[in-house]
């Protein structure tokens, strides 16, 4: 009931006032059924603008930490939350992150939309980063479709660091649901998940336009971080990656999903079957890559 209240009458006509969000490919949104919707994390504002464009229900998985802070303004960010149809995920990975993953499956089992940012976090510069196997992992146990959705223009309505956001028009593109039925009964297969997180990720690179970088985004905030806290003075975020970032092409030679791209002698867009260390099993044996 609070999600519908606050999305027809309350937080829906203010925003849509204000912000005038476009959408293209509403039409990919499943009218019934369980699906997962996969998308681009720009800005916190994310997780609201999508919901009040999809005429269904879409509950995301949310941090944990939006969960368990303490204090009168921990407490009702937290209730907030809980209200509004999102789940915490715990992205410190192991027992914990399967944990979350299967509060995930249970909505899935009920038929209905399961919202999750594949890079794990916020970009910290806009562009798109590696994606994590665990939406992969979901997706291949469950058998339910992945519709990709690219966020446009949101880090500019909010970003990271800024509680008032700027009033400009942000847009929403959902693309064609991808179907990875082919790879039933492989779901514990760790290539086949990284191969299936490739795609999801090629997709959203091909809809939002964005720059792709072969590292985690938590990778990169990390460095980030312990560089500022050391008092150097930090390059511009993904810097040391740029020669593993590529940008889709609009021509018709533009790459098929899973292909090679070398970008002064790296690959910009990882191909299907290396594993998340950056090698390549082959014969049973990692190589180096």
């Amino acid at each position: 009931m609070f999600y519908w209240v606050m999305k027809r009458i309350i937080v829906g006509p203010i925003l849509n006032l204000l912000f005038r969000p476009w959408v293209k490919g509403l039409d990919n949104v499943p009218s019934t059924g369980a699906a997962v919707f996969v998308s681009n994390h720009l800005s916190f504002s994310d997780s609201i603008f999508l919901p009040i464009v999809v005429p269904r229900p879409v509950v995301f998985l949310a941090k944990s930490e939006y969960f368990t802070g303490k204090g009168i303004k921990g407490r009702l960010t937290a209730l907030f939350f809980r209200l509004s149809n999102q789940l915490p995920m715990d992205r410190s990975g192991g027992a914990a992150s399967s944990s979350s993953l299967s509060a995930g499956m249970d909505i899935l089992n009920e038929g209905g939309i399961l919202g999750i940012y594949p890079e794990g976090t916020r970009s910290p510069d806009g562009r798109l980063y590696r994606g994590k196997t665990g939406v992969a992992k979901l997706v291949l146990a469950t058998g339910v479709p992945v519709v990709p959705v690219a966020m446009i223009g949101t880090d500019k309505v909010q970003p990271i660091g800024r509680r008032i956001p700027n009033i400009r028009r942000v847009g929403v593109i959902i693309g064609e649901p991808l179907d990875f039925s082919r790879y039933e009964g492989l779901e514990d297969d760790r290539f086949v998940q990284r191969s299936v997180t490739d795609e999801i990720m090629y997709e959203l690179m091909r809809l939002s336009g964005q720059e792709y970088v072969d590292a985690y985004a938590s990778t990169v905030k990390e460095r980030l971080a312990a560089e500022k806290a050391a008092g150097r003075k930090s390059p511009k975020p993904g810097a040391d990656t740029r020669r593993a970032a590529v940008r889709i092409s609009t021509d018709a030679g533009a790459p098929a999903p899973g292909a090679v791209t070398e970008i002064g002698g790296a690959a910009g867009v990882r191909k299907p079957g290396v594993a998340d260390d950056g090698q390549t099993a082959e014969n049973g044996r990692p190589q180096a890559g």
